[in-house]
C-alpha cells in the first residue's frame, strides 16, 4: 500500500513537474474530506529516492533475515545498502510510521474504524435499527449488499418475505406493491402476485462475487482530478467491493466502466414481484472453508420467506494463497467436499421449501498470467517502467499475492494450480450430480470464463479488458456483465425450472407502482 501512494506522490510531481510537497498536497486537495488524513502521513518523502526506498525507510516495507529484498522498482544504483538513510530521516520516517499504522487512533477516523470493524466481523449491516438483518443505509454491509429495508423499525417488515394478508395496509415485503385495487376490492399483491414463483437471489462467494474494484483512475496520474476520489468514501465503507454492480445482485447503473447485468435484475424483469430481493454474502478472500462463518449472516426465514435461488461461487481461494509452498495450502478435494456439504446443509435447515442452488466452478487463472503478464499496470505507464510481471512478483516477494499459483512466471505451477482448480470443480459437479437435499435441488456449471472471452472477442475487445486492471487478478465489469448473459442462457436452456416463469401482469405493476419502484 505504501509503495502504490509513494508512486502516485511522485508521478503526481512529475506530471505535474513540480515539487514531491507540492504533489502531496495536489494529492491530499484531491481525496474527500477526513480522508486526508492518510495522504499527510507521508511528509518525509525525497524526490530523489523511489517509492521501494521510500517505504522500506518508514519501516512499512521490511527485509527478514535470509529474506531476498522486496521492490517494485530497480534497486537506486548509488549505494549497495539503499535502504539506510540519514539520521534526521529516520527520525522522521519513524514518526510517519507511527501515525501511518495507527490511523484508527486519529478522532476522525476512530468511529468509522470502529463501524468497519464491526462490519467485517460480523457481515451485518452496520445500521440495522430493527435486527432483521436489512439497512436503509447503503455502505457499511447495507442495502448495496442486500435489499433495501422499507421499514427500519419493524422486524417483520423486510425484502422476501411472503406478503402479510396480501399487503392490505403496508408493504411487508419492501417490494413496492401493497394496497387494495378500488375497481374490484382485492389486494394487489395477491392480483398481481398470487402464484408468480417469486424468489430471491442470493450469492454465497468470494471477492469476485462482492466485485473487488480499485478505480485505476485513483493511480493514473494523467487522469486524476478530485473527481477521481469522489467515490473514495463509498468504496472504503464497502470494503473496496461494488455488490451493487456485481454480477449475481448487482442493481444499479455501473458508474466504474462497463455496464450491469445480474441474476438478480433479470429475475426482477421476469417477475416484478422479486424486487429488492437479493442478498450478497461475499467476503473479500472467500473460501469453501471460511464461507462456514459467513454463512450464517443469510437472512431466510423458512416458514415465513420466499423460496431462493442461491450461487455458491468460491472461484479462486481454495487454490489461491499468497505462499511460497503454495501448492501445500490449497484446499484438497476431500476437504472441498466437507466444507461444501457442511454449508448445503445449513442452506437446508434456513431455506423454504422449493429453493434452488448452483454450485459454480473453480476459473482457470492462467488467463491471468497469459493476457496480462507483458502489459503495464496503471501504476507503470506513464514511464513503462511496472508490468504485471513485475507487480506479481513484487506481492509474491512480500508474501501477499491474491494467488501465488496462478501470478508467477513459473508456467509448471500455474499448471499444478489450474489442475487442483479442476479437481475441486468435479467435486461440486459430482455433489450435483449425487446429493439431494429436503428444500432445494442442486445444480452445477462450470465458470464461464471461456464462454466469456469468445463473446468479449466477438464485440471487438481484448481479452485484458475481462481483467481488473489495478489488482490484475478479479472479473473486471464487463466480464460480470457478459457472465450473467451466458449464465442466463444456460439456464434457459437447462434448467427453466429455477428461474419461474414470466409474470404476465409486469407492465401493470410498473404502471401503477412506478414511484415505488427504487432500489
Amino acid at each position: 500500500g505504501c509503495v502504490l501512494v509513494v508512486s502516485v506522490i511522485e508521478q503526481l510531481a512529475q506530471w505535474h513537474n513540480s515539487t514531491v510537497k507540492a504533489a502531496m498536497e495536489r494529492l491530499c486537495n484531491y481525496i474527500p474530506g477526513k480522508y486526508q488524513i492518510m495522504c499527510h502521513m507521508l511528509r518525509c518523502i525525497d524526490r530523489e529516492m523511489n517509492a521501494d526506498v521510500v517505504c522500506h525507510s518508514l519501516r512499512l516495507c521490511k527485509q527478514d533475515p535470509g529474506q531476498p529484498l522486496c521492490h517494485l522498482y530497480p534497486p537506486p544504483k548509488v549505494s549497495p545498502h539503499p535502504v539506510k538513510l540519514h539520521y534526521s530521516l529516520a527520525l522522521s520516517a519513524q514518526k510517519s510510521t507511527m501515525g501511518f499504522l495507527n490511523l484508527c487512533a486519529f478522532p476522525l477516523l476512530a468511529d468509522l474504524c470502529e463501524k468497519i470493524k464491526y462490519v467485517l466481523r460480523s457481515k451485518l449491516p452496520f445500521e440495522d435499527f430493527d435486527g432483521d438483518k436489512f439497512s436503509t443505509f447503503p455502505t457499511l454491509r447495507g442495502y448495496h449488499w442486500r435489499g433495501r429495508d422499507c421499514d427500519d423499525r419493524n422486524t417483520t417488515v423486510y425484502p422476501g418475505r411472503r406478503p402479510d394478508n396480501w399487503d392490505v395496509k403496508s408493504d411487508s415485503n419492501c417490494n413496492g406493491i401493497w394496497g387494495v385495487d378500488p375497481k374490484d376490492g382485492i389486494p394487489y399483491e395477491e392480483k398481481f402476485c398470487k402464484g408468480a414463483d417469486s424468489q430471491g437471489v442470493v450469492l454465497l462467494g468470494d471477492s469476485a462475487g462482492a466485485h473487488f474494484h480499485i478505480p485505476p483512475e485513483w493511480m493514473t496520474v494523467t487522469q486524476m482530478s478530485a473527481k477521481s476520489f469522489a467515490n473514495l468514501p463509498m468504496a472504503f465503507t464497502d470494503e473496496l467491493d461494488w455488490p451493487q454492480f456485481s454480477e449475481i445482485t448487482g442493481f444499479l447503473n455501473s458508474t466504474i466502466g462497463g455496464w450491469t447485468d445480474s441474476l438478480y435484475l433479470r429475475l426482477r424483469r421476469r417477475n416484478r414481484c422479486n424486487h429488492r430481493d437479493l442478498q450478497n454474502i461475499s467476503q473479500n478472500g472467500g473460501s469453501s472453508r471460511n464461507l462456514l462463518g459467513l454463512i450464517k449472516s443469510l437472512a431466510r426465514n423458512q416458514l415465513l420467506d420466499h423460496p431462493a435461488i442461491v450461487t455458491y461461487a468460491t472461484i479462486g481461494n481454495d487454490v489461491c494463497n499468497g505462499n511460497h509452498d503454495t501448492l501445500a495450502y490449497m484446499t484438497t478435494p476431500k476437504e472441498m467436499f466437507s466444507n461444501v456439504m457442511q454449508a448445503l446443509r445449513y442452506l437446508d435447515s434456513r431455506l423454504p421449501n422449493g429453493s434452488h442452488v448452483i454450485l459454480t466452478g473453480l476459473v482457470d487463472g492462467r488467463f491471468l498470467w497469459d493476457n496480462l503478464h507483458d502489459r503495464y499496470h496503471p501504476l507503470g505507464q506513464l514511464n513503462r517502467d511496472v508490468t504485471y510481471s513485475q507487480l506479481y512478483s513484487f506481492l509474491d516477494c512480500l508474501q501477499v499475492s491474491p494467488c501465488s499459483g496462478w501470478l508467477t512466471a513459473n508456467e509448471t505451477l500455474r499448471n499444478l494450480t489450474s489442475e487442483r482448480a479442476l479437481q475441486l470443480s468435479n467435486v461440486l459437479k459430482e455433489i450435483a450430480r449425487s446429493e439431494k437435499f429436503a428444500n432445494f435441488d442442486v445444480f452445477y456449471m462450470d465458470f464461464p470464463l471461456r464462454q466469456t472471452a469468445e463473446e468479449w472477442h466477438r464485440m471487438g475487445g481484448e481479452p485484458w479488458q475481462l481483467i481488473e486492471p489495478v489488482d490484475g487478478f478479479h472479473p473486471s465489469q464487463v466480464a460480470a456483465a457478459l457472465g450473467t448473459s451466458i449464465t442466463w442462457q444456460k439456464a434457459l436452456q437447462e434448467w427453466p425450472q429455477v428461474l419461474g416463469k414470466e409474470n404476465p401482469f409486469n407492465d401493470q405493476i410498473e404502471a401503477i407502482f412506478k414511484d415505488q419502484g427504487g432500489h
